[in-house]
């Protein structure tokens, strides 16, 4: 589900056992992210499924890239494999009003 930069930040606060994942690549990730974000990157199909095996699909999903447009099709493939929970940070972190390390 695609939520604002107010409804993802809201969502954020609102659950405590969620998970951020962060779908850019490494040097993406290195040069900025969410505090407490895991990085997943869905540019390396492969490696990006694998790393979805073991999570756990009840939990909440809070997902982003820099613009929105990976983490939405990433929250695409996690809802495809039974992922009920995913959220899309659109306009990604370029847009981002929270802190970023």
């Amino acid at each position: 589900m695609d939520l604002s930069q107010d409804e993802w930040m809201a969502k954020l606060k609102e659950v405590k056992n969620h998970i951020i994942l962060d779908v850019r690549t490494s040097e993406e990730f290195k040069e900025a992210r969410i505090p407490k974000s895991i990085l997943l990157d869905i540019s390396s199909p492969i490696d990006f499924m694998k790393g979805l095996e073991p999570m756990d699909k009840e939990k909440v999903y809070l997902v982003y890239c820099r613009s929105g447009n990976r983490s939405s099709r990433a929250c695409a493939v996690m809802t495809s494999m039974g992922f009920n929970k995913t959220f899309n940070l659109v306009g990604g972190i370029l847009e981002w009003k929270g802190l970023i390390k």
